[in-house]
């Protein structure tokens, strides 16, 4: 969430539009999946998106999840909300306790000083994972495994491994940084919303047996919520922060990152589009 959620378009997803940011991958999509059974008769719990509402439990995490937007907005930085209208203006529908509808727009939701949040301590702030190895890759790496071009679009149904080149490639400063963001994009996700799904992304590590979220290499994970509507949802990116990542891999000068995509649930109910690097 601190790591690779740096800007409102990495921590939130996009304005509104098909798309994650690591707020709704993890650790909201996560808790779903952790409280849901799906060995239940009817599988009609958190584990189930059209049902999830029906456990007691939900509000309270969605209240926390509320409460952890609360604190990502006071690290500094970009850590601020969107200002674009498609993000502000966006419209829900919802019914009131005499069962009339209400319309809420997102910008009527945004002043959260009159909400009083439990007063807890926030250890994963300052919680930075550490890499397991410290490598650059070398010539030899780029040849070994293959471009993203050559790879996707492909279901994911096995573990890939595939270079991405870099739109930088030289070192930048702290104010470049600061201005812009280093972004890997994974474009045009397919996702069969019928299917619990997960994968991870590993960056610059052969060896995905050994990776953790404890470990600097892990760069984050896209999650689906099972949503028993049978169909595929429309096309969808996933986009990780990888500014700081790169900075502990002592990967800021590389031309080419490697990254590997590890199912972890759902093999083959998800196809990839593509994979690139954007600043």
């Amino acid at each position: 969430m601190v790591s690779v959620g740096r800007t409102p378009e990495t921590f939130l997803g996009n304005p509104y539009r098909a798309g994650s940011g690591s707020l709704e991958n993890v650790p909201h999509d996560t808790v779903h999946v952790w409280t849901g059974d799906k060995t239940q008769p009817n599988f009609e719990n958190m584990g189930a998106f059209y049902s999830a509402a029906r456990d007691p439990i939900f509000y309270a995490r969605h209240s926390n999840i509320d409460r952890l937007w609360n604190v990502w907005r006071t690290l500094g930085g970009r850590r601020q909300d969107f200002t674009d209208p498609d993000f502000l203006n966006a419209l829900f529908l919802f019914y009131d306790e005499n069962s009339r509808r209400v319309r809420i727009r997102v910008r009527d939701c945004l002043d959260s000083r009159g909400l009083d949040y439990q007063d807890v301590t926030n250890p994963w702030v300052n919680s930075r994972p550490r890499p397991r190895v410290s490598r650059r890759l070398v010539a030899g790496d780029v040849i070994k495994f293959p471009s993203a071009k050559e790879v996707f679009p492909t279901n994911l149904d096995h573990v890939l491994k595939v270079m991405v080149k870099r739109p930088n490639k030289k070192k930048r400063n702290k104010k470049e940084k600061d201005e812009k963001e280093e972004i890997l994009v994974v474009e045009g996700l397919e996702v069969d919303t019928d299917v619990f799904i997960k994968f991870d992304v590993l960056i610059n590590d052969e060896d995905e047996t050994l990776i953790s979220q404890d470990n600097g290499e892990f760069g984050g994970s896209f999650m689906n919520v099972p949503h028993h509507n049978h169909h595929h949802g429309k096309k969808q990116n996933m986009k990780l922060a990888i500014t700081e990542l790169l900075e502990d891999l002592d990967a800021e000068d590389d031309d080419n990152v490697l990254v590997t995509f590890v199912p972890r649930n759902g093999s083959g109910a998800v196809k990839i589009g593509g994979v690139k690097i954007v600043l």
